[in-house]
């Protein structure tokens, strides 16, 4: 008797400035996943690499300038992507990321790297089956950062969320959702809920 192949598995990545709720929904979502007896690997970026550890420095201590953080970016990104996205979706897992390189795109567009350029250099990194972007306002958004305690670093200043989340608002990419993150919780864990079971349904039915 043959087997077939186990299914290639889905990249859900979870997007939109800080403060817009990603790392709750994706919590959330982990514990579906779970109970529902998906083999789930959870990440995100910057890595705790050493290229991830680097970017998580400079934003407290002082920033790179836009060319030498896109590169830091790209390094933490080219490892992360060797060594866990790429095994964990050839095994058939389903892999949620916390931020991707739309991320990338978003924040080193708004110090005013080209856009198309920054899709391009990151055209190694597989494209999400599922590619959710939680959006709100840059004023909620840092208040959010505040009520939890965090010191806003210099990632988070007011006029580039804005322009980071214009250009979010902007993207043109497959499977893209686009989902107001002022809503409840629970609405919002629900909307997700629902794309991503019917992403993985099709793939693994």
């Amino acid at each position: 008797m043959t087997t077939s192949a186990k299914a290639r598995g889905i990249l859900v990545a979870v997007e939109g400035i800080d403060g817009a709720g990603k790392t709750t929904q994706v919590r959330l979502l982990e514990r579906l996943l779970a109970a529902a007896e998906i083999e789930t690997v959870s990440t995100k970026e910057p890595t705790q690499g050493p290229w991830g550890r680097q970017i998580r420095a400079s934003a407290q201590t002082g920033r790179m300038g836009p060319e030498d953080e896109l590169q830091a970016f790209l390094n933490d990104r080219r490892e992360h992507v060797r060594d866990l996205l790429e095994p964990s979706l050839a095994a058939g897992k389903l892999v949620l990321v916390d931020r991707y390189y739309f991320s990338t795109v978003a924040y080193q567009g708004a110090r005013g790297l080209d856009r198309r350029r920054l899709l391009s250099l990151n055209a190694f990194a597989p494209a999400p089956d599922v590619l959710i972007v939680l959006d709100v306002p840059p004023a909620v958004g840092l208040g959010r950062v505040r009520d939890r305690g965090d010191e806003a670093d210099l990632f988070e200043k007011e006029d580039e969320l804005a322009r980071a989340r214009t250009i979010f608002r902007e993207l043109d990419v497959p499977n893209l959702h686009l989902l107001d993150g002022t809503l409840s919780v629970s609405a919002i864990a629900g909307q997700i809920a629902t794309l991503v079971m019917a992403a993985w349904v099709r793939t693994h039915p």
